[in-house]
């Protein structure tokens, strides 16, 4: 059931990236867009790889993506739209790095 729900939590932040992109696009501008634009791409290039591997990598990989994901798409959203201070991204970048060696290392490990 939990990865159930993480998978459906990455088509989730693929829908979000796409309207945070249109918005990035067509509503914002100059730094805000550019970050907005940042995050979008890392949502829905971290939502899709969750959608993907979540159900099949057994190992605690996809659950850091999901939590850089948030940290780091999330805190760069923050900054553009409400001014909050973006000191979560750095931290969400490296859970983000710790999950895909995880999964790297999960991958090289499974049998054939």
């Amino acid at each position: 059931m939990a990865r159930r729900v993480l998978a459906a939590g990455g088509g989730v932040a693929c829908a979000v990236a796409v309207a945070l992109a249109a918005w990035a696009s067509h509503g914002l501008a100059g730094d805000h867009a550019r970050l907005v634009g940042l995050a979008a791409a890392f949502a829905f290039a971290h939502g899709l790889a969750l959608l993907l591997l979540a159900p099949r990598d057994r190992s605690f990989g996809p659950w850091l993506l999901a939590a850089g994901l948030l940290l780091f798409a999330g805190s760069l959203s923050g900054k553009a739209l409400a001014g909050w201070p973006s000191t979560l991204a750095p931290a969400g970048g490296v859970l983000l790095m710790a999950g895909w060696l995880i999964i790297a290392v999960s991958a090289f490990r499974q049998r054939d």
